[in-house]
């Protein structure tokens, strides 16, 4: 049985009182909000923190409102009130069901599967394994054993709502120290497996806006060994626009867990905006998608797999979309 080590706890009562703990203890300190992949990564050791910054104090962190074309969700909401609401678009709903199963969703939160760490299978493994195959770059080794050519971090962004919400040009508001600010949610990712977020360490999402564009179809298609529990190995979020002909004006397809951050397949999209949206365009968008990924072998199912897998999925899902 793995355990916990021992942490220290910080409770705050407002989002400045817990900015302000991160900022006192810099990297000796994590925030909790459900907690669910947070909490196995302690037990091993993949974090070395000795705080704990917990959120359930600080209520005006959760719920779902609408103010004008907009969706206000607040980060502690659970994925499951989220897959339960009638007030978000049915594609984040969608994505929020396909996380994990309904029991860690009613824990999991949207805030942190947007901050859900990335993973690799030389690192999500309890400490003795870590250390016996020699720690890799992002366990304060020397050797990424995914490419050791490269002294690159390769770990995989395996967020389901990330994709979704960057296809539908959602933002996210953060607090810290410094204060408040909203920034695109495309804009929070960079591609590298150890510092993939571009947010400074006290800051801290607190809600994320979602605008409502009901001349936007969007679905959201993973793949994963099992059909619940499991972590994407892909994800493809498509978000399509056309006009009274049938002739896509407007596309996003962004590819999840092939990369370190959400990726964005801008030549998929070229092949679909101005054609008619049907066949022969799909067929083009899906192999300009093939082309862009180059998953590695650092998850679930080996990488040429994963690879033949992205035209299937992206051409499930636009299908999927040209038949509504």
């Amino acid at each position: 049985m793995m355990r916990l080590p021992k942490l220290a706890v910080s409770s705050p009562e407002t989002i400045e009182e817990a900015a302000g703990v991160l900022a006192d203890l810099g990297d000796r300190a994590v925030v909790l909000s459900g907690g669910t992949d947070l909490i196995p990564n302690l037990k091993r050791h993949q974090l070395t923190v000795d705080t704990v910054v917990l959120l359930g104090r600080i209520d005006d962190l959760e719920g779902i409102r609408v103010e004008g074309d907009t969706v206000h969700i607040g980060a502690r909401t659970t994925l499951r009130a989220i897959v339960d609401s009638e007030l978000v678009p049915s594609v984040v709903a969608r994505a929020a069901g396909e996380v994990a199963s309904p029991t860690i969703q009613n824990q999991g939160t949207i805030g942190g599967n947007l901050c859900v760490d990335t993973r690799c299978f030389w690192l999500n493994v309890p400490d003795l394994w870590r250390q016996a195959a020699e720690p890799c770059l992002k366990a304060d080794g020397d050797t990424c054993w995914v490419a050791p050519a490269k002294q690159h971090c390769w770990a995989v962004s395996s967020s389901d709502l990330a994709p979704v919400l960057v296809a539908l040009e959602a933002s996210v508001t953060l607090v810290g120290s410094g204060g408040t600010r909203t920034m695109r949610l495309a804009d929070l990712y960079v591609d590298d497996g150890i510092d993939y977020l571009t947010k400074s360490p006290d800051e801290i999402i607190t809600s994320v806006t979602i605008p409502v564009d009901r001349g936007l179809d969007a679905t959201y298609h993973k793949l994963r060994r099992r059909g619940s529990v499991d972590f994407p190995i892909l994800g493809v979020a498509a978000a399509i626009r056309r006009d009274d002909a049938g002739v896509c004006t407007e596309a996003r397809i962004i590819l999840g867990a092939v990369a370190s951050a959400p990726l964005r397949a801008t030549e998929a999209e070229a092949a679909l905006v101005g054609e008619p949206f049907g066949a022969e365009s799909i067929a083009t968008a899906a192999e300009a998608a093939r082309k862009l990924a180059r998953p590695l072998y650092n998850t679930d199912l080996t990488s040429r797999y994963r690879k033949r897998m992205v035209p299937v999925f992206v051409k499930r899902a636009l299908e999927e979309l040209a038949a509504e």
